[in-house]
This record gives structure tokens, sequence and C-alpha cells, in this order.
């Protein structure tokens, strides 16, 4: 099994940057971090149809699918615990964590949904944040991956999958028909709306990591309007902006998109990652066909798409946590139900970086933002200050890193050393707790969590997992 250098002792800028050269993956870093410097700038965001939004700072919060809500699908005091930390995180954007449009699309019991009967809740979760800090509400159905209940999965699909139907059902998925689609667009419109209602700048219409939105990209063998040519696959993102646009042309429409996708992975010889097959693989999205390469020429076109439907925010990302982890969040350990990385966890880094960088030059239009860096702790903000300086993305998203440090960015721009002790050290056990059942958190790190009784449950299901692992 490869035992990769990790990032926390390489102990200088100069010490990451001669390990890159050495990898022969570049990541751009500059030597110091000016608090005042490129992240600390304000960031115009424009919307072709809600105008011109300004975030204080090129600091971003990003959507993370909880699973601490209530059953019903309103927030619980966990829910709002974790938006005050977005709060007091200063960023300047908030791009908010996944919210199902219907019960039957969550990915778990307790991920919010909203609806007419929760709209107020999340009325008063917006109120929660620094009203300077421009907002996203993602909305989504989580498709192949949904489990509305303890009961188990059901998912809703766009096509057979010939490897991940398996993964997620005794049997052939449930394929959504054309007019079950066209009504799951009227709900995404209608749940826009009411995200406008409660007092969301943006809504997000989630298109990545393996969720319903993003299998729609790579259905190029189903049938009718919804699928086959890059204009069917995209129809069904299409046909709700439009109808946001209509219903609400004051709210801003923004997209985060997995990039690139490659063939899933499983768990081969000493628990490293490997193609799950070998040979073409047609149905990566952003794929060159082989199922571990990358073209983004559909990517490119689907984003001058967006582009013509006004969509000025997109946010960078690739893959999925499925079944593709390490391309889409690298991690020096895996979750419970992973794999070892397949490679040095900042390859996937600088493979996302570059990705980003360009569609960030071939669309300048765009707000870009970038995901996938908290592996590089705390050369996290060395490297957004570069990306942001030399254009090749407009702002820094923390993910995984906001729920272990979220005073990172007020910290960096107050001048103030960072708290090493906080640092996401990519555990993964924000992702072993959810998959085991548990309530999501940074159990190693912040001490709210780890004096709850999960956190024993949580050793043992981690303790399984390396066992199967070795």
């Amino acid at each position: 099994m490869p035992r990769w250098t990790q990032v926390k002792n390489l102990t200088s800028v100069a010490a990451l940057r001669s390990h890159l050269e050495d990898l022969g993956v570049p990541i751009p870093l500059d030597d110091e971090v000016d608090p005042a410097g490129p992240l600390a700038r304000s960031l115009a965001i424009t919307d072709g149809s809600a105008g011109t939004y300004t975030a204080p700072n090129r600091w971003a919060v990003l959507p993370m699918e909880g699973w601490d809500g209530e059953t019903d699908g309103r927030p619980s005091d966990l829910v709002r615990r974790r938006w005050d930390r977005f709060a007091a995180s200063e960023a300047g954007l908030v791009w908010g964590e996944a919210t199902a449009v219907r019960p039957d699309g969550r990915a778990n019991p307790r991920q919010l949904v909203l609806d007419d009967t929760t709209v107020d809740d999340f009325a008063a979760l917006r109120a929660r944040l620094d009203p300077s800090q421009v907002t996203v509400l993602q909305l989504t159905h989580s498709g192949r991956y949904a489990r509305p209940t303890a009961a188990g999965p059901a998912p809703k699909t766009v096509y057979q999958h010939p490897l991940l139907d398996a993964r997620v059902a005794s049997g052939p998925a449930e394929v959504l028909t054309d007019d079950e689609i066209d009504e799951l667009v009227e709900q995404f419109i209608h749940r826009a709306v009411l995200a406008h209602q409660a007092g969301f700048d943006f809504v997000d219409i989630k298109a990545c990591h393996g969720y319903l939105g993003h299998e729609f990209l790579s259905a190029v063998d189903r049938p009718g309007p919804y699928g086959g040519d890059l204009e069917g696959r995209t129809r069904f993102l299409q046909s709700i902006i439009t109808g946001i646009r209509a219903k609400a042309p004051a709210l801003g429409v923004a997209v985060r998109l997995s990039l690139f996708d490659f063939v899933p992975h499983t768990t081969g010889t000493g628990g490293v990652g490997t193609p799950e097959a070998s040979g073409p693989y047609p149905l990566a999205f952003g794929g060159d066909g082989s199922g571990v390469g990358i073209d983004l020429t559909e990517t490119h076109q689907m984003l001058d798409m967006l582009g013509e439907l006004g969509v000025g925010l997109v946010c960078a990302s690739a893959g999925s946590p499925y079944y593709a982890p390490h391309i889409q969040r690298p991690a020096y350990f895996p979750p419970s139900d992973g794999y070892q990385p397949p490679e040095d966890p900042l390859a996937g880094v600088a493979r996302l970086v570059a990705n980003t960088a360009e569609i960030t030059r071939q669309h300048p239009n765009t707000t870009v933002v970038a995901a996938g860096l908290s592996y590089l702790q705390e050369w996290l903000p060395n490297a957004g200050q570069a990306l942001v300086a030399h254009g090749t993305a407009h702002a820094v998203g923390l993910g995984r890193m906001i729920l272990s440090y979220p005073q990172m960015p007020a910290d960096v721009m107050a001048g103030r050393p960072l708290d090493r002790r906080l640092i996401c050290r990519t555990f993964s056990d924000c992702t072993t707790a959810p998959r085991s059942g548990l309530v999501s958190g940074c159990y190693p790190l912040d001490d709210f969590y780890n004096q709850r009784e999960e956190r024993i449950q949580l050793a043992a299901f981690k303790k399984e997992a390396r066992t199967r692992l070795r």
C-alpha cells in the first residue's frame, strides 16, 4: 500500500513546493499571505437577470450535505450552530448546504427540505448570517443516492447504469419517466421562488457528485427529450433555469458543476482504489472516454450555455464522493466506505486546480469558485491567494475546513496566525459519521462533537473500516 507524504509534515512553503516538483504536479503558491491582499478584496458577482451582488471578500463557504436536520426537513439546533459558524467565518460568500426539493429526494433522513411548510425556517436560517454575506442555497434531488428514510436506499435514476445500479439497489433502479421529470422541474422552480422569499440571493441548481442533476449530463443512451446529445442532457437544467427566470427574475442562479468525472473506482489490492472496469467508458461527463482521462469540450459547451442563460456564478468540482472520491475531495485518510488514494492526494488537488483554471480563463464573464483545497491544510491560504492573484479562480471555497476551522478566513484577513489545532487533516470523519448514520460534524477537532456520545460509535466504525482496508 502506498504511503504518501502527509502535508502536515511539509513544514514550509518551500518544502511543499519542492514536494510538488518531485511529484510533477503544479499548484501555485505564494510565499507570504497578505491579510489585505487578493483574498480580502471584494468580489462582484453578476447574474444576467438579478444583477450584480458584491461579496466583501474572496472566501466562500461551500455547500455540504447535513445529516443533522429534523426528520420533517426543518433546521435543528445543530444546523443552526453550523450556520452561526458560517457567519463567524466572515467569508464573503456562503453557499448554503444541499437542500432537497422534496422528501423523496433526500440523501439521508435528516437532510433539509425546502417547501411551503419550511420556508419560514429557512428565512430564519438566512437571518443568522451577516447581511453583507452573499448567500446561495443549493437545491437538489439525490437521485441514485436518495435515502429519505431509515428503511434504506430508494434510488430514482435517469438511466440504468451498468456499474452503479448494483451498488445502491438489489435490482435495477427505478428510472424516472419524462412526465416525472417534467413534474420535478416545476418543483425545483417553485422551491427557488421560496428560497428567494426566504432572503437568499442565489439558488444553486446542483449538477455535481453523482446526484440527479449530474446524472443527466451522462445520459447518452437515454431516449427522449432528456437524454442523447448535449442539448437533451442539459434540458433538465436549462428548463429549471428558464422557469426561475420567469417566476423569480430578481433571484440569481448558480450551478455547482462536476467539471469532469471518472469511471467508478473500487477497493483493490492493499485497500487502494482501482477502476471498477477497464476499456471504453462513455458515461463520464467531461471525460475522454477512457474512464480515467479528461476532455472538457462538453464542459465548455455547457458553460457557454449557462452563460447564455445568464448564470454568472459556478462552483467547480469533480466526480462523486460515492464512486471516485479521490478526484473530488483529495484526502490522506479514506472514509469508512472508501479506499486508500491511488495517487498522492496533492495530485488530486492539482488536477482540480488546473481544470478550474481552464474554465476560469475561457469563461471570463463567469465567477468561478475553487474547491477541493482542504488537503493543502496550513498552506491553503498561500495557494488560494495565488489562485485569485493569477486569475485562475475568483474565490476560494472551504468545505471540510469550515467544519473544523470556520475562523480561518477571519484569521487570515486579520493577520492572525493560523490555529494549527483546528486545521482539517482530512481524517474523513465528517464523511464516516454520516455514512454510519450519525450526525455530521468534525469529531476529531471540534470539541463540541468530540464530547458527544456518537464519538464512541464513530471510533468503532473507524476500527472496522481500518480492518477492511488492510
